[in-house]
């Protein structure tokens, strides 16, 4: 065991979820423990011990021979001051890595195998590479449905579980892949209006413009503490919150930090992330939604029936009470595509605007209608018309608002990034088609979600009438470089079709 010190130095680097250290190569520690770039290495000071992926630096300016570097990430969760002496040695092996082989060599896995990798992983024993490895071997239709619930199940075990003393906790989650489906938004008003506990958690965007998190840190703090989130929710009934910071199911929030890039959202992956962070967050009641269109995450009506059974199964297994709705997602929904103007939707929808998008709106109501329904003294088939009449009465908005207020109202500018370009149609005709995966991906270049105002703000949708050279969307980033390869993008494929031979516009 190493029994030399090092000076701590504070490395103002964002390593995003993963603890990284620095040893300059001409560290007396470095060369007599032997270690390796990319290892894992253990650090001590105070008693607190933190595991971290070791990088060597050669430039003293960033760290010198006596001192140990530690990222934002790593420097946090040790809570040592700077200077301090710190121990370094090599980190014990991650046995639960020899389960990832075995799944990747095509291996069904345990209970118990799940419970090592994901205590594994929020001990932070596993790299971002180790992480990926594990993502890819579970990816598509590599876990079955009992390793689903084994993964939902570890995955819920390795963070917080709150509990609210109440019989009825509820909560919405759509699968995603629609750009614009804001619903979560005008949901939690609604029912919270109504007077049910609605403790709404989101993760952020994974290959998605937005997620909810995202947008609502337009209006209002995501960042909660378990403490704060919990005072909201008991004042107000609902909340609007990061499940990052609260602490619930921490794995799934260092498994999305390595998907992001990747790309990566498997189904198995994708009902563990939501199951588990629902059942985290204390809800009883979930109603999930799946929308299905040919450019949609589920492209088939076969596909959402099989998903609808998977959550079906997992549910029932972890006892919460699950219903799936199966809904239209053959194009964008709302207008704004992109935080800023997501917010603005919602907002405008909430204040009875007359320019709300009214597909938005509906949308809304109509699974908000189906929650309400949960509550044992509303009679089946009225949820619809009680939420219609909480949004249209102002009594939403004003649950928004106080939402807003209690965690945390930020300065709110609707106004979208400061490049703009214009997609115009070519030719008369009837939109027929608006591709949802182009239309993310062009607001994604433009700079959504990280540029809070860059993204798409659609002005047609399908069945609308267009002339020759009327504007089919506006293209928004804040930096040239974005703006310019969206533009590339959009001139590429604007993600429109024109009549029903489906003839692709052009700008």
């Amino acid at each position: 065991m190493n029994n030399q010190t090092l000076k701590l130095r504070r490395i103002a680097i964002d390593t995003y979820h993963e603890n990284v250290a620095y040893l300059h190569r001409d560290c007396a520690v470095y060369r007599a423990e032997g270690f390796q770039a990319l290892s894992k290495i253990r650090i001590s000071a105070n008693r607190q011990r933190i595991l971290a992926v070791l990088n060597v630096v050669d430039d003293a300016a960033i760290v010198t021979p006596t001192e140990l570097g530690l990222s934002e990430q790593a420097y946090a969760q040790l809570n040592a001051c700077e200077d301090c002496a710190v121990s370094v040695d090599h980190a014990e092996y991650a046995a639960s890595m020899d389960a990832v082989r075995r799944k990747i060599n095509g291996e069904r896995l345990t209970l118990v195998d799940f419970e090592s990798i994901t205590q594994d992983i929020a001990e932070s024993r596993y790299s971002k590479m180790e992480m990926a490895a594990f993502l890819v071997a579970t990816g598509q239709n590599s876990l079955d449905r009992d390793e689903v619930y084994y993964l939902t199940r570890a995955m819920l075990e390795t963070g917080q579980q709150l509990n609210w003393g109440e019989l009825l906790v509820v909560d919405k989650h759509c699968i995603g892949g629609i750009p614009g489906n804001r619903t979560s938004m005008l949901v939690v008003p609604i029912v919270a209006a109504h007077g049910m506990l609605i403790p709404k958690t989101s993760s952020r965007a994974i290959t998605s413009p937005a997620g909810t998190a995202d947008t609502m840190e337009i209006l209002a703090e995501v960042n909660l503490t378990p403490e704060k989130l919990h005072d909201i929710v008991r004042k107000h009934r609902g909340c609007l919150a990061w499940g990052g910071t609260a602490k619930l199911a921490p794995v799934d929030d260092m498994l999305i930090a390595v998907e992001r890039p990747l790309g990566i959202d498997s189904q198995g992956q994708m009902v563990a992330s939501i199951l588990s962070k629902k059942l985290a967050a204390g809800s009883t009641h979930l109603l999930v939604d799946i929308p299905v269109g040919p450019t949609a995450k589920v492209r088939h009506m076969q596909a959402a029936l099989a998903l609808r059974k998977l959550f079906e199964f997992v549910g029932d297994r972890l006892n919460i009470h699950l219903e799936v709705i199966i809904t239209d997602g053959r194009q964008p929904i709302g207008r704004g595509i992109g935080p800023t103007l997501e917010a603005r939707d919602v907002m405008q929808v909430l204040e009875n605007d007359p320019d709300a998008p009214s597909d938005l709106r509906q949308k809304s109501l109509e699974l908000a209608g189906r929650i309400i329904e949960f509550d044992p003294d509303v009679r089946g088939g009225q949820g619809y018309a009680i939420a219609r009449d909480i949004l249209d009465s102002g009594r939403a908005l004003a649950k928004m608002n106080a939402i807003i207020e209690g965690q945390g109202l930020r300065t709110v500018d609707f106004t979208p990034g400061q490049f703009c370009y214009e997609v115009r149609a070519d030719r008369a005709g009837i939109v027929t088609g608006i591709d949802n995966l182009q239309m993310a991906k062009i607001a994604r270049i433009a700079g959504a979600p990280m540029d809070k105002k860059a993204g798409v703000d659609l002005l047609r949708k399908t069945g609308d009438t267009v002339n020759a050279g009327d504007v089919l969307y506006r293209v928004y980033a804040e930096f040239m470089s974005d703006f310019e390869f969206a533009q590339k993008l959009v001139e590429q494929n604007n993600g429109y079709t024109l009549n029903k031979a489906g003839a692709a516009l052009t700008t």
